[in-house]
C-alpha cells in the first residue's frame, strides 16, 4: 500500500476534506492532491504529521521472513528456470483456418 492511498483512506475515514486536512497539517491542498494521486511522495515525517492530524498514526511492525515463504521463492526460481528451457515457439507460426465451404455441408 502506498503513502498516497494511506493518506486518502485516513482522510476519508476521518471525514476531512483535502483542504481541511492540508490546513491542519500545515501544508497546501495541492500537496495533498499530489500525495493522494501518487504524483509526489511525502517524507516519513510529513506522512506521520498528515496522518496524526487526521487522527491516525503510523505503526511499523518488523517480522522475520517465514521459512515457507523462502521455500516458495526457491520453488518459483526453479520453476522459472524450467520455463526458460521450454521452446515456446511453434514449428509453424502461421494460423490456418478451414475454408468456409469445407465446414458447411
Amino acid at each position: 500500500m502506498d503513502a498516497g492511498h494511506v493518506i486518502r483512506v485516513a482522510r476519508e475515514k476521518s471525514g476531512l476534506s483535502k483542504r481541511e486536512l492540508a490546513r491542519r497539517a500545515g501544508t497546501s491542498p495541492a500537496a495533498i492532491v499530489k500525495y493522494e494521486s501518487g504524483a509526489m511522495s511525502p517524507t516519513v515525517d510529513t506522512l506521520n504529521r498528515i496522518l496524526r492530524v487526521a487522527g491516525w498514526e503510523i505503526e511499523v511492525q518488523v517480522a522475520p521472513v517465514s521459512d515457507q515463504l523462502v521455500e516458495r521463492g526457491e520453488m518459483m526460481h526453479d520453476l522459472l528456470g524450467i520455463v526458460d528451457l521450454v521452446d515456446i515457439h511453434p514449428a509453424n507460426p502461421t494460423l490456418e483456418f478451414p475454408r468456409f465451404e469445407d465446414v458447411v455441408h
